[in-house]
């Protein structure tokens, strides 16, 4: 069986915790480990987590000594990971039963790919499920794919060995760090699109990636794409220049502009139909 590492950033986030831990527990696939770095919270996060974990040897929970934010942490998640596969889950979400045993499945059946996604469920603060988030999409990886508009997110799962091939996870990164992840482990493979939501992903005013700091995650993830642009030796991106240091998110995202246009994601959608 394949080896599975859930890998949990967490910062103040103990009272949704039981319900991630839960849903851990309730998993339908058997050989998995979770890693859990706590980042200096300030609530009872780790008194909570403590109490669910207890001495279950498929937890191991570190912590951070001072706050260091959700790049660093994430970064060192991976450290810790002993799994063939790895896939973050933010403790203030959860997982479905059976998303482990059909992510494992892709990757048994397919060794040619480097990563997976699938749908994700929106969820209420109570995580009582609301809508399938409509943003995910096939896509058709190239190079100059950015993901940008969003058309996955969550459940990200990747190997392992492909990960190590990468710069890995910037520690720097308050925001968009998944995005970075997901870019750079694309640069060295293909992946799998379940069509299934496999993800809880909870809405609360708390959130990392909502309310206040929607604005600096989009100013970080227009600096992660050019960041991408400069890694793959991009000069021109439709007949435009790609800048040679990032000044502003808006020059980003305009080199982009051509993607959100209807004609261009029914040659994508073309491409993958026809796995070109």
């Amino acid at each position: 069986m394949i080896s599975f590492s859930v890998l949990i950033a967490n910062y103040n986030n103990g009272k949704y915790f039981k319900e991630c831990y839960n849903s851990l527990m309730d998993q339908t696939y058997g050989n998995w480990e979770v890693v859990i770095i706590d980042d200096a919270s300030t609530d009872d996060s780790v008194e909570i987590i403590q109490s669910l974990i207890k001495d279950n040897p498929r937890f191991k929970l570190y912590h951070n000594s001072t706050n260091q934010g959700c790049g660093f942490t994430k970064r060192e998640c991976i450290k810790y990971a002993e799994g063939e596969i790895c896939a973050f889950l933010d403790p203030d979400d959860a997982l479905y039963p059976q998303a482990l045993e059909l992510t494992a499945l892709e990757f048994y059946h397919r060794n040619d790919i480097v990563a997976t996604y699938s749908q994700m469920m929106l969820c209420n603060e109570y995580l009582n499920p609301d809508k399938i988030y409509p943003g995910t999409k096939q896509i058709y990886n190239n190079q100059f794919f950015f993901n940008c508009p969003i058309q996955f997110a969550h459940f990200f799962a990747f190997k392992k060995e492909v990960y190590w091939k990468t710069s890995g996870i910037n520690p720097k990164l308050k925001n968009a760090v998944d995005q970075d992840l997901y870019l750079k482990i694309l640069e060295h493979g293909d992946i799998r699109y379940i069509k299934e939501p496999l993800y809880l992903y909870r809405l609360h005013s708390n959130g990392i990636s909502q309310h206040n700091a929607k604005q600096s995650a989009k100013e970080s993830f227009a600096r992660v794409i050019h960041e991408a642009m400069k890694r793959r030796g991009l000069r021109k991106i439709n007949n435009k220049n790609v800048p040679e240091k990032f000044t502003d998110s808006k020059e980003i995202y305009e080199l982009l502009n051509y993607q959100t246009h209807k004609l261009h994601r029914l040659i994508n959608k073309i491409k993958v139909s026809l796995n070109i």
